[in-house]
């Protein structure tokens, strides 16, 4: 028996062979795992001792057989080609950039000082129709998913989650996953477009083949205004210093209700300024500009209105008698002063040829009260 004739033999053969030599598992292997599974068994198999030359010649035949099919399984085994280096490296290669693009760890930043990194995943309005997301996880935390999701971690794919809360709270059973967006490794920030003005929260982790989701954090709850309340605007942090304010309420930050420690953090440190009302100044009776302070401090408000609508192009509109501008999609905005009391506004549109018109009578009221002067009281 030759090497070539080895490997020329059917599946069949070869599959009798391992049969025949013990071969564990013979019938679930294909041609190459026969072959391979002889040829280890073949090395395994003892020299013929000398007391097999008295043995009957069926006997002799069949041991002499083994002998001439381990020596030319070995000599196929030794003439084997060794693996080329160029495609164990790619391979190696591949295997780096999928076990990269799988870790969801935040890398260092290079530039800013060093701190401890820890879990935490902050949600930003920018705008009617987009929300931004910023994360950091640590390297342990990816390890514990990789623990709890076992086997499938093989299969399971980083995934960040956008979830629609219909209530006030965060864990609530009416939360509802509307949108899930396959991330990598090496990012830290998401900018995801909104539709409607809802109440979001996005949660990050690793989302297994058969459904089960490992989330790795969650966010703070916001709220997208109306397309006329906001306006898109730049990703960059330096437009954010801009309008930090406006985007830090609308994201939820002078929430009493929902309140987000991360969020200020994350803006006061990225800002380098401090976010919402300054701390509590401690006064007292030895304070002597304390008094003087307080007496000089003034606080002048004011106020406006705008009224927009939507009406037939080309028609008249009036505003308490007087005609506003209307755009030729048939829109108006107009800004109407409010004094401190109550006024009533008629709004009347009249179509161009004058056969139809409609009146709309908003009624406001405006209540201003100054306070009297005021020290905080100390700090205890």
């Amino acid at each position: 028996m030759t090497s070539a004739s080895l490997k020329e033999k059917p599946v069949r053969d070869l599959a009798r062979l391992a049969k025949q030599h013990g071969v564990a598992g013979w019938h679930a292997m294909r041609k190459d795992q026969l072959i391979r599974a002889l040829v280890r068994k073949a090395r395994a198999t003892p020299p013929v001792p000398a007391a097999s030359r008295a043995i009957g010649p069926e006997r002799r035949a069949t041991v002499t057989g083994q002998r001439g099919f381990a020596a030319d399984a070995i000599g196929a085994e030794s003439r084997r080609p060794e693996t080329d280096p160029a495609v164990t490296l790619r391979l190696q290669q591949a295997r780096e950039r999928l076990l990269k693009a799988k870790n969801l760890a935040t890398p260092a930043e290079g530039g800013r000082s060093p701190r401890p990194v820890r879990d935490r995943m902050v949600l930003m309005v920018r705008g009617p129709h987009w929300i931004h997301v910023f994360w950091e996880l640590t390297p342990r935390s990816i390890a514990r998913a990789q623990a709890a999701l076992g086997q499938e971690w093989h299969g399971a794919r980083p995934t960040l989650r956008l979830v629609e809360v219909e209530s006030g709270l965060h864990a609530s059973p009416s939360e509802r996953v509307v949108r899930e967006i396959a991330v990598h490794g090496g990012v830290k920030n998401w900018f995801i477009d909104v539709r409607e003005p809802r109440r979001y929260r996005c949660e990050i982790g690793y989302l297994a083949a058969s459904g089960r989701f490992h989330s790795l954090a969650r966010s703070n709850a916001v709220n997208t205004p109306t397309s006329p309340q906001g306006d898109t605007l730049d990703a960059h942090w330096g437009a954010i210093a801009e309008d930090c304010e406006r985007i830090y309420a609308m994201s939820g930050g002078f929430s009493t209700e929902h309140s987000s420690t991360e969020l200020q953090e994350l803006f006061e440190e990225r800002l380098r300024r401090p976010m919402g009302p300054p701390p509590a100044r401690s006064t007292s009776a030895d304070d002597e500009d304390g008094e003087e302070g307080v007496a000089g401090f003034e606080l002048e408000v004011d106020a406006e209105m705008v009224v927009y609508g939507a009406t037939q192009p080309g028609a008249y509109v009036t505003l308490q008698g007087e005609p506003v501008k209307v755009q030729p999609d048939g829109t108006f905005r107009v800004r109407v002063e409010m004094p401190n009391r109550r006024q009533v506004l008629p709004i009347v549109a009249s179509t161009a040829d004058g056969a139809s018109r409609q009146t709309v009578v908003m009624a406001v009221e405006r209540n201003t009260k100054a306070m009297g002067p005021a020290g905080r009281e100390p700090l205890e």
